[in-house]
């Protein structure tokens, strides 16, 4: 892992797993993400990792004119770096998934390094009122259908933003199976280090949010890749603010938001991301821990600069 002094925070504010029903506080119109990516910046993130949904009843979205709506106010009013999430969901070809990316050529795209079974379907046993016809066959269906990212998409998706558009990735890797696969297309020339790993625990399907796996994750991929790599780390759910305390304290990047969490603390719902961004912000202080900054993250991570994206000014953007 490469050395820092300074730990980057990434924020997912919305996601595409959590549904409305969930969470009175989950964004879902493009003010209510633009408000939660700029309170995130402006409470720390270095990195605000970005999810569309539709604004009439919050479904997945990845339709480019969508986030439109919301990424030329957040470019303008912050200097985050954009992360535009590639994950989507498992209804939607890879090339709609990328579709957003490809348009707007972020500094930075989230990549899924392995297909895999994804299942959240237990939404459904916890939930009594829906809000949108739409929200309960949609997590049950994550229990039938597996999410897809197989090697000729993920090279696909590499090829496209990574040598069409400059885009570097935050490589979400969500077993140990998914290093060796990066390591594989890092021998070809198609990843390129610095490496930004995302390790991501606790989706049933997926490596457990098990302590001694986080450990393991960052042994295997100090084996694979040396320094040549950043590692970050979240947990799904009850384990969130852990896991990323102990990636912290390992040397390591943190990861927070209401994809990942709808809790500030247990039985409290999180009414923003930014609370807690300020809630991580503490915990690193508290650890002797300081605060890398969006220019700082840039550096470290290699990325093009907020000029060389192809997100429009928030003045051209045609109204609604």
């Amino acid at each position: 892992m490469i050395p820092t002094k300074k730990v980057i925070i990434s924020t997912a504010v919305t996601g595409s797993i959590h549904i409305p029903s969930m969470s009175e506080f989950l964004p879902i119109t493009p003010d209510q993400i633009g408000d939660a990516a700029v309170e995130s910046a402006q409470a720390g993130a270095a990195i605000i990792h970005l999810h569309a949904r539709h604004a009439k009843d919050g479904r997945p979205a990845f339709e480019p004119e969508v986030f439109e709506q919301f990424l030329p106010r957040v470019a303008q009013e912050t200097d985050a770096v954009l992360n535009i999430s590639t994950g989507g969901s498992t209804s939607m070809s890879i090339q709609q998934r990328l579709s957003a990316a490809a348009t707007f050529s972020p500094e930075l795209a989230s990549l899924n390094m392995g297909s895999m079974n994804f299942v959240f379907s237990g939404i459904a046993d916890k939930i009594t009122n829906w809000r949108y016809d739409w929200e309960k066959p949609y997590v049950q269906n994550s229990y039938s259908h597996p999410f897809q990212n197989t090697f000729d998409q993920i090279e696909y998706a590499l090829r496209e933003l990574g040598e069409g558009g400059g885009t570097r990735f935050e490589f979400e890797c969500y077993d140990i199976g998914h290093l060796y696969t990066l390591a594989h297309f890092a021998e070809r020339g198609l990843a390129k280090p610095p490496f930004l790993i995302q390790g991501v625990f606790g989706i049933l399907g997926g490596i457990g949010a098990d302590h001694m796996n986080l450990t393991h994750m960052i042994a295997v991929a100090d084996k694979l890749f040396g320094n040549d790599y950043h590692f970050s780390a979240f947990a799904a759910g009850r384990s969130q603010f852990q896991f990323a305390t102990h990636s912290a304290w390992l040397g390591g990047h943190v990861r927070v938001g209401l994809e990942d969490n709808l809790f500030i603390r247990k039985g409290v719902k999180s009414e923003s991301n930014a609370q807690q961004v300020h809630k991580m912000v503490e915990v690193l202080k508290d650890l002797g821990k300081e605060i890398a900054s969006p220019e700082e993250a840039r550096a470290m991570l290699s990325l093009k600069g907020k000029a060389a994206t192809k997100i429009p000014a928030f003045d051209q953007v045609p109204a609604v």
